[in-house]
């Protein structure tokens, strides 16, 4: 697994051995960060950006190389988080990222109406196996009450696994299909 584009491309990152943690395939993240980088405005620069069961911590890795203000990692597994800080500090990271451990849902639960959840871009990719997860977080990020900011939330999902059209304020605007995966992207009408 590597890093594909921005200050940090091409530097290599260590994986959890075994099935627990699934990268996002290398051309998913390239079309992710193509699309956040080439609207109307690049999302990304100067973002704080939220990698929400980010394994190893390739994603927000990946938008920290291309310009995010700063990332927090959110992971359960003692493992991956072990391997997320060796990937951090290997890059000379840590004054930018911000890593908690514990259950994704619960940690966003606790987060979400403090300045710690006031991303700009939100990155949901929980275990295929754990449907249950997507409706738990993006119900949580979309109770955000009217005058808190409402982030971008992209959640990753298997191509075969419908997603609801909304989750309390969130409405999904666009959904992009690329082989086994899809990415929904979630926001709050203007």
């Amino acid at each position: 697994m590597r890093v594909i584009g921005g200050e940090f491309r091409s530097r290599v990152l260590k994986s959890v051995p075994g099935l627990d943690v699934r990268p996002t395939p290398d051309r998913l993240r390239e079309a992710l960060f193509n699309i956040l980088a080439n609207g109307p405005v690049d999302r990304i620069k100067g973002a704080v950006f939220a990698d929400v069961y980010a394994g190893t911590g390739a994603v927000g890795i990946e938008a920290l190389s291309r310009g995010a203000a700063r990332a927090i990692f959110i992971e359960h597994s003692k493992a991956a988080v072990n391997v997320l800080r060796e990937n951090l500090r290997s890059l000379d990271l840590n004054a930018r990222a911000q890593v908690r451990q514990g259950r994704a849902s619960v940690v966003l639960a606790q987060i979400n109406k403090t300045v710690e959840i006031n991303a700009a871009i939100v990155f949901l990719d929980p275990p295929y196996s754990l449907a249950q997860e997507y409706e738990r977080s993006l119900s949580i990020l979309g109770e955000r009450s009217p005058e808190q900011a409402m982030p971008l939330v992209i959640a990753q999902h298997a191509s075969r696994t419908e997603l609801a059209e909304s989750y309390g304020q969130l409405r999904r605007v666009r959904v992009v299909k690329h082989g086994d995966n899809a990415l929904s992207f979630f926001e709050r009408p203007e």
